[in-house]
């Protein structure tokens, strides 16, 4: 096993003060590498409120950057507005531009890059690796298929999929904010969100001292924890938790959606933020898509109500 993953799972069981030493450390680590150039990623989530405290109560000038999607639940944009010395970034395209050009962002990125590889290759021998799989002639290794075949059908709807929404509205903002101010980021991301974030920790841990790099000092962390430490501090948090969600991005994402039973985040929010609910069916035009997903997915049928 890789030696930062072994010593991953240890320090995933060790109680809060213990990680919040070694947190503190990778905080000032990066603070004292870039001489106070630094900033915090701030979604306005709990794991990035968490980090923002804990990187203030060390370094209480550090500047929050929020990346205004315009696709935040409202909950998330009234909290931000709470908290000081926050930069608000906004992207260069709004999400229909997105959806137009690139298409929709399904199922998960991998997907979705497959999908919107797949269409934009002239090449018949790539289009086939995306589907089928096997050598790849450019590089000679094995290439394991981007679109599976449960979702294959997909191919034949004539809508567009691309995992480029996040790139163009959430990380262009970030960078272009690096950029001008010259500041390196500290984000909230943790290992358990995703087995790609794992991969990434195997490989740095949680600081990055590339040009490119990232201060990710809670990694280790677990959701239990940040629960566990915004009780502790009485730490002031958005209010959509309180209303059930336990993931607080986009709110018109539809990565994963499939894996989710009735009632799923939209059928949540057609009840919670129903403005919101007819943008995204009607205006935005995802109705049709999520059907298609869900005809594939077939997700269990809620045997209580949510509300």
């Amino acid at each position: 096993m890789n030696e930062k993953l072994y010593t991953l799972r240890i320090r995933q069981k060790y109680p809060l003060d213990m990680l919040e030493y070694f947190s503190d450390l990778r905080i000032k680590q990066w603070y004292d590498f870039w001489e106070g150039q630094v900033y915090v990623a701030f979604s306005g989530g709990k794991d990035s409120t968490v980090l923002l405290h804990k990187v203030r109560r060390l370094f209480p000038d550090v500047p929050a950057v929020f990346s205004d999607t315009g696709l935040e639940y409202p909950e998330i944009r009234a909290f931000v507005k709470t908290i000081d010395n926050v930069v608000w970034m906004r992207p260069k395209m709004n999400f229909k531009q997105v959806l137009d050009k690139y298409g929709f962002p399904i199922l998960s990125k991998e997907i979705s890059m497959g999908f919107d590889r797949y269409r934009n290759t002239k090449d018949p021998v790539q289009k086939d690796l995306r589907i089928n799989g096997g050598i790849n002639p450019t590089s000679g290794r094995k290439q394991q298929r981007s679109i599976p075949v449960k979702w294959q059908y997909l191919l034949d709807s004539g809508f567009m999929f691309s995992e480029r929404c996040c790139d163009v509205l959430k990380k262009e903002p970030f960078k272009r904010y690096e950029k001008e101010s010259k500041r390196r980021p500290y984000v909230g991301t943790m290992v358990v969100e995703s087995q790609a974030r794992k991969k990434a920790y195997a490989k740095s841990g949680c600081n990055s001292f590339t040009d490119k790099g990232q201060s990710k000092p809670i990694s280790f962390w677990t959701e239990a924890h940040i629960w566990e430490y915004i009780r502790k501090h009485d730490l002031p948090y958005s209010e959509i938790y309180d209303m059930g969600e336990t993931r607080t991005g986009c709110m018109f994402c539809m990565f994963g959606v499939q894996m989710e039973s009735k009632p799923n985040r939209f059928d949540r929010m057609a009840v919670t933020h129903p403005k919101e609910y007819n943008a995204c069916m009607e205006k935005y035009g995802m109705r049709p898509v999520l059907e298609l997903i869900e005809a594939g997915s077939a997700p269990a049928q809620a045997t209580m109500p949510f509300m």
